[in-house]
């Protein structure tokens, strides 16, 4: 029972708790990003991506690109803890254009069964949470650039 409370934390579990969160965020939206990869060619003849979400008014094809990048090879990497880092920057930047452009800020909003949170925005905590913490010990990362830990 003491170390429900203890403010101390265990490497070991530390480590075990990023590649979860890791494996849990990655795979979710790896899944995400697979959906929109085989339905791309119809996303992005959809008036919604030529209108609303015309990234920088490159054109609903590039946006659709960018965002399957982000969504789904981005989240491999971030899966396996592979360049972690540098993988989660299209991933924050995808989550906060949405959050931020797309839905206006809207962080939460009454929904039919009450309010709700923007899972955008739960995305982009957990982005940069994960870009603070780093992949942990328990990644491809560690054993191809800290091998001396």
């Amino acid at each position: 029972m003491k170390k429900l409370f203890d403010t101390n934390y265990n490497h070991t579990r530390l480590d075990i708790g990023l590649l979860l969160l890791r494996i849990l965020i990655g795979v979710v939206m790896a899944f995400i990003g697979f959906e929109k990869l085989i339905h791309a060619n119809d996303m992005i003849a959809n008036d919604y991506w030529k209108n609303q979400v015309n990234f920088l008014g490159l054109g609903s094809a590039v946006s659709v690109w960018l965002t399957i990048f982000a969504e789904f090879f981005c989240s491999l990497f971030l899966i396996f803890g592979l360049f972690t880092r540098l993988s989660l920057i299209p991933l924050i930047f995808c989550m906060s254009y949405i959050v931020f452009v797309i839905d206006g800020a809207s962080i939460i909003s009454k929904g039919e069964h009450g309010y709700e949170v923007s899972t955008a925005f739960v995305y982009l905590i957990i982005y940069i949470v994960l870009m603070l913490t780093g992949a942990g010990k328990l990644s491809v990362d560690r054993f191809l650039f800290n091998k001396n830990q």
